[in-house]
């Protein structure tokens, strides 16, 4: 494939979009079924845009088989594969290892957050390219959207508490640990909770409820 970075991977990670177990913070405000629309809505809008911008090598890691995956990467040659692990750590830490075997970098991004552009994931392959040995968008609620890697430390997944407030923090504290001179992009939104609701304002793809 023809990309402009040929040493690099993007990957995807997307939760399986089961009734009741996706969005479940917002469905005081929006009820199951939009939340279920939501997180569908959001996955299938970073999917289609990575995939058309094409600057590297590009995959959609699954938390579980799904119908869905198969449907959207149907007529692409995005491969679906399915994350490995007890819980966010070790099937990030998993795909890491796996594909830093084949890319001089790999740039992980979730499916939560659409302000996450072609730029800001090319801000992070050009600084992973002048030798960055991580980097990361950190999101307005403590954790992080994006983290690039030109190395891996399992340090950086083990015992974090994901989903909480402290996962930049605590990560950052492993990295000045490590000595690494890692670099962050600007900080952008998750789409977790009903005062995230307001971010969508310009994606009308995403105005489902």
């Amino acid at each position: 494939m023809n990309v402009r970075y040929p040493d690099s991977c993007l990957i995807q990670f997307a939760k399986a979009p089961l009734y009741g177990q996706v969005k479940t913070r917002l469905e005081p405000k929006l009820g199951k079924s939009a939340c279920l629309e939501l997180h569908q809505a959001l996955v299938e809008h970073q999917f289609h845009l990575q995939q058309l911008a094409a600057h590297c090598h590009f995959e959609i890691w699954c938390s579980g088989e799904h119908d869905f995956f198969k449907q959207l990467a149907s007529g692409t040659e995005v491969p679906v594969c399915l994350q490995q692990g007890n819980d966010l750590g070790e099937r990030m830490y998993g795909a890491f290892v796996e594909r830093l075997q084949q890319y001089s970098q790999v740039i992980l991004i979730g499916s939560d957050c659409p302000d996450i552009d072609v730029d800001y994931v090319c801000q992070a392959l050009d600084l992973l390219d002048n030798g960055a040995p991580a980097v990361f968008g950190p999101a307005h609620d403590g954790g992080y959207v994006l983290i690039g890697l030109s190395q891996i430390d399992r340090s950086l997944f083990d015992g974090v508490l994901w989903g909480s407030d402290k996962v930049m923090d605590q990560t950052r504290q492993r990295l000045q640990g490590l000595g690494w001179a890692w670099k962050e992009l600007p900080p952008l939104a998750d789409i977790d909770r009903p005062e995230d609701l307001k971010h969508l304002s310009g994606f009308t793809k995403l105005h489902i409820f």
